[in-house]
């Protein structure tokens, strides 16, 4: 499957435990994001795989194709078991998002901090959309937007 970059979103966020705030908050704010995107013509999304809002992201993703929505979901894995160490439902639902999925991409095949920002590069590389839940805290999706803003993409980002 090609990704059509023209028509491609990809999500960014906090890990649950630095978001500031709720959870079903913000998967209601993904789920809305989601529906407008393809209301504008995007029907490829990619989900990071992080635990959080990327997760929560592709759920809904596959949720939605499952309701007719012409969807897919291309999961950007930072390396192939990123996911060791987790919690066992996080691994769960990882895995489950990994057979829902249209593609699957391993963008680096060196576990580390240098593969997160390779594969949030990969993303941003390869959509014209980012939707983030994002704080305003550093790390890894304050420099993903930053990434996406300077490489011309449309940058939505929720409101508290």
């Amino acid at each position: 499957m090609e990704i059509d970059i023209k028509h491609a979103c990809s999500f960014t966020g906090h890990r649950p435990e630095r978001l500031e705030m709720g959870e079903d908050k913000v998967i209601a704010w993904l789920e809305e994001q989601i529906k407008k995107a393809v209301d504008d013509g995007y029907t490829d999304f990619i989900t990071g795989m992080q635990r959080g809002v990327d997760i929560w992201a592709g759920e809904i993703v596959v949720k939605l194709r499952k309701e007719g929505l012409p969807v897919k979901l291309i999961c950007a894995c930072a390396w192939n078991g990123m996911q060791n160490g987790w919690e066992q439902e996080w691994v769960k639902r990882y895995r489950n998002l990994l057979v829902a999925s249209n593609k699957t991409v391993y963008v680096s095949t060196k576990p580390g901090r240098a593969a997160f920002f390779e594969r949030n590069h990969w993303m941003v590389d390869y959509s014209s959309r980012l939707i983030g839940v994002y704080t305003g805290a550093p790390g890894g999706t304050k420099e993903t937007v930053w990434y996406a803003k300077n490489h011309g993409l449309e940058v939505i980002t929720i409101k508290e």
